[in-house]
């Protein structure tokens, strides 16, 4: 598989010196499940750097865009239960957020999967409530009264309107982009004034991936 060096996708810096974890994969023993959700570990990865300019742990080099676009399309899918769950996490913190919104009018789901977050979010009262996920598997294994909510396809801000959404949200999803920062930036464009975005991802500095270093399931052939 052709892979491709970047540089670090926060601040654009090229000083690759401190290598956090040197590769450590083999694309021969990937399933179809590689690019699932919630997967059992396979205890692979890039090789990683600790970028010396602004501190974001990324990977590089990685395989081609397309590559990983094709393969999250592909991906099987097999965790709803550990995905209800996880979004009932995330939906406990919901009520905090919401006093501080506009409305509850307009949301949106960023790498949804199965569109747990979405029920929560429904639950909660917002209303024009949508999802968008790459993988057909976990749309497909989505509640049928769900399922219509979720934009089959890799997220692109031009599919929506600028300032409609009073809140973005995104669980677990950013390590998974060639391009974070944009999307952080796009998530901020659909915002209506004093809307907000609400985005969970991996710690490397969490006390369980210190113990369990890069056997964590943090660190994965799928996290850039």
């Amino acid at each position: 598989m052709e892979m491709v060096s970047r540089s670090c996708p926060v601040c654009g810096s090229n000083n690759q010196s401190k290598v956090f974890a040197k590769a450590d994969f083999d694309f021969n023993l990937l399933d179809s499940f590689a690019f699932a959700s919630r997967k059992l570990p396979e205890y692979m990865h890039y090789r990683l750097i600790s970028c010396p300019v602004c501190d974001l742990l990324y990977a590089s080099p990685i395989p081609k865009q397309n590559v990983l676009a094709t393969a999250y399309h592909e991906a099987a899918f097999d965790s709803s239960e550990e995905a209800r769950y996880a979004s009932r996490t995330y939906g406990s913190l919901l009520p905090e957020i919401i006093q501080q919104l506009p409305n509850l009018d307009g949301a949106i789901d960023i790498g949804t999967g199965d569109g747990g977050f979405l029920e929560e979010l429904l639950c909660r009262g917002f209303t024009r409530v949508t999802g968008v996920e790459p993988s057909k598997a976990p749309i497909l294994a989505a509640k049928n009264e769900i399922r219509p909510l979720i934009k089959h396809g890799l997220f692109r801000v031009g599919d929506f309107p600028l300032g409609i959404f009073s809140l973005v949200t995104s669980f677990q999803t950013l390590e998974h982009l060639y391009d974070p920062k944009q999307m952080c930036q796009d998530g901020y464009a659909m915002l209506k004034d004093g809307g907000a975005v609400f985005f969970i991802c991996h710690n490397h500095r969490a006390l369980s991936a210190k113990i369990l270093e890069t056997k964590s399931p943090i660190f994965d052939i799928e996290h850039l």
